[in-house]
């Protein structure tokens, strides 16, 4: 049987009857204080939230069909959990945004074990990115698919940190040109040259690659020169995807980021990643589970916070249950700090400032005496 401390000196206690209600009274021998040990469920039910939402279980095969559930956690729903402030610099770090809705993104980042960050906005851009890497030291290398924004946000808040493309979604991007089954001997041979991108693991063989880049692009000069006319008349490349597969590859080898992995200056005698599995299998894959199988039809907003305690949870040190339901924000809090925001906004508008505060033609009037007079 546990043991009930008391609530004022935290010394183990003893019973002490029964109130007229039945409940069980507690006497503490050390400040002798009589007391009722109310018991907090709140705490019990959070845990039970948190499990249900990490789990495969559904609210139907809960006594009657979750009724229970719902009543007992929908208080959770709003609460928001805050990232941490990540303050000791890591070597790599995986960034990466996940869409949940048409304006609905959360971009995250994180390391091989937690994830560091995360931050709601509605679409990829600098000032979205520049918030989340704000509350993040700044790392050696930064493995990315080259978001909106991305790379104008790292030039901001990490200026030493060495970009790293994805390979495979370099790959990806001439497929889209290119497709799977390319019907051109041009299209078949870049198509190749991408696919072989996701074998290089030395310097040598990325020398041969970016080799076999230019010589296939200087081989197929007269093949890409072929033009024709659009619906309105205007002279265009006959070839124009294609040629767009070729310039992705080409930018990123001028950009100097698609072989960021192999530098062995950044690596410390440990092989850098060429993938982000870490990110897109560790992260992303189990969220859209998460969402789309184990708990499919939840509103925006509640699949915004499922993806939140998901990555608070798996961040680094996270508080207990009990300090959560005290320290985090909840919508209450939140509307309550907007509305007094507001209003000191629209406080601080109504109170002149220099120069508007006093009107020339309120202290000087004109009347038919001062005219007479100075007349």
């Amino acid at each position: 049987m546990k043991q009930v401390r008391c609530l004022y000196c935290g010394f183990f206690c003893s019973r002490y009857g029964k109130t007229h209600t039945g409940r069980q009274r507690w006497y503490c021998k050390e400040c002798h204080s009589v007391f009722v040990n109310s018991i907090n469920k709140t705490v019990h039910d959070f845990k039970h939230f948190i499990q249900w939402l990490f789990g495969k279980d559904v609210q139907k095969s809960m006594p009657g069909d979750g009724r229970g559930f719902r009543r007992k956690t929908s208080k959770f729903w709003e609460i928001w959990p805050m990232p941490p402030k990540i303050e000791s610099p890591m070597k790599v770090v995986y960034v990466d945004g996940i869409y949940l809705g048409r304006k609905a993104c959360i971009l995250i980042c994180c390391n091989e074990r937690y994830v560091l960050g995360w931050y709601l906005c509605c679409y990829e851009n600098s000032r979205a990115w520049e918030a989340l890497m704000q509350r993040i030291a700044a790392p050696a290398m930064v493995v990315s698919d080259g978001g909106h924004g991305f790379q104008k946000a790292l030039k901001r808040v990490w200026p030493k940190a060495k970009l790293r493309r994805y390979t495979f979604h370099a790959f990806i991007q001439v497929k889209r040109y290119t497709t799977g089954r390319p019907k051109t001997i041009a299209s078949m041979e870049l198509y190749m040259i991408a696919k072989d991108l996701l074998m290089i693991k030395e310097l040598g063989q990325a020398a041969n690659w970016v080799t076999r880049l230019i010589n296939w692009r200087i081989r197929q000069k007269t093949f890409f020169s072929e033009m024709t006319r659009d619906e309105k008349g205007k002279l265009r490349p006959m070839h124009e995807r294609l040629l767009k597969a070729e310039r992705s590859l080409a930018r990123l080898v001028r950009q100097n980021t698609l072989f960021t992995y192999l530098d062995e200056s950044l690596s410390y005698g440990e092989e850098l990643p060429s993938t982000n599995n870490r990110i897109e299998g560790g992260i992303n894959a189990q969220l859209r589970t998460m969402l789309r199988n184990n708990h499919r039809g939840m509103s925006i907003e509640r699949r915004i916070k499922a993806v939140f305690w998901w990555c608070y949870f798996h961040s680094p040190k996270p508080l207990s249950a009990s300090e959560i339901l005290k320290v985090m924000p909840t919508d209450r809090s939140i509307s309550k700090l907007y509305k007094a925001m507001n209003e000191r906004a629209k406080l601080e508008d109504s109170i002149p400032t220099w120069g508007d505060a006093i009107v020339w033609s309120e202290l000087h009037k004109s009347d038919s005496f001062h005219a007479c007079f100075w007349d």
